[in-house]
């Protein structure tokens, strides 16, 4: 344990003192389940197995409950709840509904020192590419720190026609090639897999051909969109390795939360299963996510790592590789460097935390991880959920009543951690109409300046 512990110091404080490029691909909607790695054989996601297959796969990676809290920790290496980012930007509202929740900003506040201006004070190139969702053009990425940025929308291009996932590969491309001989921070990211589901006639005429998986929904405009972003994936990888660089960059390939499994129609996108719930919920299937981490030479090729790790995590790691500085206390994620070194090692903290004081797929609700022990605490009636996810992964079995202890302490952790981060709460409805309920109406979000 010594020896190994010895040799992952070494190649850390090597791969800081060469100040590696980092490479994030984002993707958006993508379900734990989506992919081959994961055990589905619908979809083909050979890249995305390769990219596992050379570096480490995490099984128990989480992310936010919807995009835009999870896009405003990975900026900003702190929980969404300490902005208010607590659902999408600018977020809906149930005007008759038991609870009235907190409005949502509409950015993430310029102050916030993200993870592109840490860096690029320390010499780093920056290049953001894809969807942002964290405010409009007087809050974009150029202007949080992302020397070079582009923001885009939807699957396909306006005019003409091209996808929207080719082009920020090439954008992703041109970056790589232009800046390989200085350190690089690189995020792209995707709207696939995202409704609404397109694709290109080609591919969806291929997963039309294909026999469905038994107990998946198996949709080929899904299968075909998700291909779309493997093959991203793949070049991007493929122009590392072209240059030499893949002892020098870290990819590592997330989603911005879990898989979204009914639009708000009812129509069927995909299946998080053996994972409970989908995105907007704070069950596994919404917040865990597919994550893989290559850096050749450096992280083990074929690791699994099964320590819980959060996307809040990205920046702290990060600025840990680039050998900068952070002030105590200004990140609330941890480094991920000692789980990518050794998979089996064990990562400083005891707790992860969530915050949905919204109506989306499921009522306003917050939910911890303690080791293998998941709270969740729903808002509307005190009601609380219990799961030991290593036996139960499906959060099938709600032990609140058989572990009251646990329960009771768990409750009180979550909300002092609520406190700590001064998480927005939802109060009584006046308006409250049992018989419309679900009814959505316009949104109340604030700006703040």
């Amino acid at each position: 344990m010594l020896r190994s512990l010895f040799f992952a110091a070494i190649a850390f404080h090597t791969a800081v003192a060469e100040k590696p490029n980092i490479i994030l691909v984002l993707a958006d909607d993508l379900g734990w389940a989506d992919i081959g790695c994961q055990g589905n054989t619908f979809n083909e996601t050979p890249n995305m197995d390769r990219l596992a297959a050379q570096g480490v796969r995490f099984t128990d990676f989480y992310a936010g409950p919807v995009c835009s809290p999870t896009r405003a920790n990975l900026q900003s290496g702190r929980d969404q709840a300490r902005y208010g980012i607590t659902q999408h930007i600018p977020g809906h509202k149930r005007p008759f509904a038991k609870l009235s929740d907190p409005p949502v900003p509409l950015q993430l506040p310029l102050e916030v020192e993200t993870v592109a201006e840490r860096l690029g004070a320390a010499g780093y190139a920056t290049g953001y590419f894809g969807k942002w969702h964290l405010g409009g053009e007087d809050h974009s990425p150029s202007l949080q720190g992302w020397q070079t940025a582009e923001e885009t929308k939807g699957s396909t291009r306006p005019g003409g026609g091209e996808r929207t996932a080719a082009y920020l590969t090439g954008k992703a491309v041109e970056f790589i090639k232009r800046h390989q001989d200085k350190p690089f921070l690189l995020q792209v990211s995707h709207h696939a897999v995202h409704i609404p589901l397109t694709t290109t006639p080609e591919l969806l005429a291929k997963y039309q051909r294909k026999t469905p998986m038994p107990g998946y929904p198996s949709r080929p405009e899904y299968a075909g969109l998700l291909d779309e972003l493997d093959q991203s994936l793949g070049r991007i990888v493929e122009t590392v390795d072209s240059l030499g660089l893949g002892g020098k960059t870290l990819i590592l390939f997330l989603s911005d939360n879990g898989g979204l499994e009914h639009e708000q129609s009812g129509t069927v996108v995909t299946s998080n299963a053996p994972l409970r719930g989908e995105k907007g919920t704070l069950y596994e299937g919404g917040v865990r996510i597919p994550a893989i981490a290559r850096w050749t030479g450096r992280i083990p090729a074929g690791g699994i790592c099964r320590m819980p790790a959060i996307t809040t995590d990205f920046h702290a790691t990060a600025a840990e590789l680039a050998g900068v500085d952070v002030p105590a206390g200004a990140l609330d994620g941890i480094s991920l460097l000692p789980v990518l070194m050794d998979p089996a090692a064990a990562l400083p903290r005891a707790s992860l935390f969530w915050h949905l004081p919204h109506y989306h797929h499921s009522t306003p609700a917050g939910a911890m991880r303690q080791g293998d022990w998941k709270l969740i605490e729903f808002f509307e009636d005190d009601r609380l959920e219990l799961y030991h996810l290593a036996d139960d992964p499906g959060e099938k079995r709600n032990l609140a009543q058989a572990e009251t202890q646990r329960a009771a302490s768990m409750r009180q952790a979550l909300h002092d951690w609520r406190q700590s981060v001064g998480a927005l709460m939802p109060v009584p409805n006046p308006g409250h109409d049992p018989a419309r309920a679900g009814e959505l109406g316009k949104t109340g979000a604030r700006r703040k300046k």
